[in-house]
C-alpha cells in the first residue's frame, strides 16, 4: 500500500514559479514510478498528464510543459516534486501525485493514466493573469 501526499499548491500570477511535493509512504518509493496529473476547472473527467519520472530516474513531459516544468525526486526522502516555472493561466488545475508500483515499468516513465495504481488527493494551483 502506497499514500500519497501532495502540497505547495496555491495562487500565484502569471510568469510565477511554484514548486509541488509529493510525500510517498511505503517501502517501494525508490523503485516506482512517479507521475504529475492535472484535471482542469469544466473538466470533471478528463485527467492530464504532465510529467512522470521512473524507478530509473528517465523523465517525460507533456508537450504543454516541456521547458517550464521540471519533475524530480529524492528516495531519501520519498518525495517526488514538479518544479512549475513560467505559469500561465491554462496551468489552472488541481494537481495529482501518482505511483506505479509494477516492477516491469521500472526503467520507462510512464505517462498513461491507467499505468499508475496510487493517488493522492490534488492540491490545487491556480494562475491569475
Amino acid at each position: 500500500q502506497v499514500q500519497l501526499v501532495e502540497s505547495g499548491g496555491g495562487l500565484v500570477q502569471a510568469g510565477d514559479s511554484l514548486r509541488l511535493s509529493c510525500a510517498a509512504s511505503g517501502r517501494t518509493f525508490s523503485s516506482s514510478g512517479m507521475g504529475w496529473f492535472r484535471q482542469g476547472p469544466g473538466k470533471e473527467r478528463e485527467r492530464e498528464f504532465v510529467a512522470g519520472i521512473s524507478g530509473s530516474g528517465r523523465t517525460t513531459y507533456a508537450d504543454s510543459v516541456k521547458g517550464r516544468f521540471t519533475i524530480s525526486r529524492d528516495n531519501a526522502k520519498n518525495t517526488v516534486y514538479l518544479q512549475m516555472n513560467s505559469l500561465k493561466p491554462g496551468d489552472t488545475a488541481v494537481y495529482y501525485c501518482a505511483a506505479n508500483v509494477d516492477p516491469r515499468n521500472w526503467y520507462l516513465p510512464q505517462a498513461e493514466e491507467h499505468e499508475y495504481d496510487y493517488w493522492g488527493q490534488g492540491t490545487q494551483v491556480t494562475v491569475s493573469s
